[in-house]
């Protein structure tokens, strides 16, 4: 399944304790531009399958969940943040198009590409 759902009784195992690039996408249904994004979210998470891990918090599902959301700084959603070896390395805010997320995709995999090597078994996509 190329996009996992994360909540906050599975976040440390999920994504802190993750050894690749994970970007998590905040949202919630009652969020239009969630709607519009989600189909975008999926599609991109599909092509990556296998060279980055992808999940989604939906912020207004529990307190805990708004909690854990707040505190990473999410004031707003859409919001997606991405993490490399349980650290935010990136994060974009509102409604991006299906190219722009590939292109922050491959930027961040390109920046971080230190972090990613040392973390996961990605070497061979990123050298």
């Amino acid at each position: 399944m190329p996009v996992i759902n994360v909540d906050s009784r599975n976040w440390d195992e999920e994504i802190i304790r993750s050894n690749v690039l994970t970007v998590v996408y905040f949202w919630h249904e009652r969020c239009p531009w969630c709607r519009e994004m989600e189909p975008i979210f999926n599609k991109v998470a599909a092509e990556y399958e296998g060279k980055v891990k992808f999940a989604k918090l939906n912020v207004l599902e529990s307190v805990e969940n708004r909690e854990l959301a707040i505190s990473l700084g999410v004031t707003g959603t859409p919001t997606l943040i991405f993490f490399c070896s349980g650290r935010a390395v990136a994060q974009v805010v509102g409604f991006i198009t299906e190219e722009e997320l590939r292109e922050t995709i491959e930027d961040t995999l390109a920046r971080h590409s230190v972090c990613i090597a040392k973390s996961s078994d990605l070497r061979d996509y990123i050298f």
